[in-house]
């Protein structure tokens, strides 16, 4: 089973490209969950509503979560940013289609 601390140290290892701190040291990832199934989300703010490596760091973020051993699914939510829907539509697309 898949705990929170394994997604953490898996988050960890992404940074925020402006300052080179990992978002999980800056503060940025909130809410993890996992699913009895290891189905994983969280949210992810950005430090700043317009800044403009949120969907990379997102993506960063989404790809390191779903490597770890045993998780099945990542669905990210960016909150606190001005193109958020857009963001969190893109992001989540496959999620979308898997839960069809």
């Amino acid at each position: 089973m898949v705990s929170k601390e394994d997604i953490i140290e898996a988050l960890k290892k992404v940074a925020d490209p402006h300052m080179g701190i990992s978002i999980v040291e800056m503060g940025l990832v909130h809410n993890i969950e996992i699913d009895d199934e290891d189905n994983v989300s969280f949210e992810f703010m950005p430090t700043n509503p317009g800044c403009m490596s949120v969907m990379m760091m997102a993506a960063d973020a989404k790809e390191v979560t779903k490597a770890v051993e045993g998780v099945k699914s990542v669905k990210v939510t960016v909150k606190g940013h001005m193109m958020e829907e857009d963001i969190n539509e893109i992001l989540n697309e496959e999620v979308k289609e898997e839960n069809k």
